[in-house]
């Protein structure tokens, strides 16, 4: 007897539309360029440094690179797939949060400075 030779499938994987995921690639490399385009103004503006400045630039970082590394896991092929899809908008979304507020606190600190001098 002959055995019968069954083909075996891979799991079908849960993907987004191209085009979808190319407006959000758009809408992450704005904001991503908007953001570096912030602390490029900041890091280039006159005057020292202070302390203070400190916990508002951690934040821009943090969310600068978070925000690049959900730009990163869409741009290659795989990012069609909805579950790296959907973690990469988390993982957006944290940095957009975190660029926020350390916008708001660099604003809101040099306000408090020159009002306190």
């Amino acid at each position: 007897m002959q055995g019968i030779m069954t083909e075996t499938k891979p799991p079908a994987v849960d993907r987004i539309d191209p085009t979808f995921r190319n407006g959000t690639i758009t809408a992450f490399g704005v904001t991503v360029s908007f953001s570096l385009g912030f602390l490029s103004q900041w890091a280039s503006s006159p005057g020292a440094w202070q302390p203070y400045d400190t916990p508002p630039m951690i934040l821009l970082f943090a969310g600068v690179a978070l925000q690049m590394r959900a730009l990163s896991l869409l741009l290659p092929v795989e990012g069609l797939e909805r579950r790296i899809y959907d973690r990469s908008t988390k993982i957006y979304l944290t940095g957009l949060i975190l660029t926020g507020v350390g916008v708001g606190a660099a604003v809101s600190f040099d306000a408090l400075s020159s009002l306190f001098k």
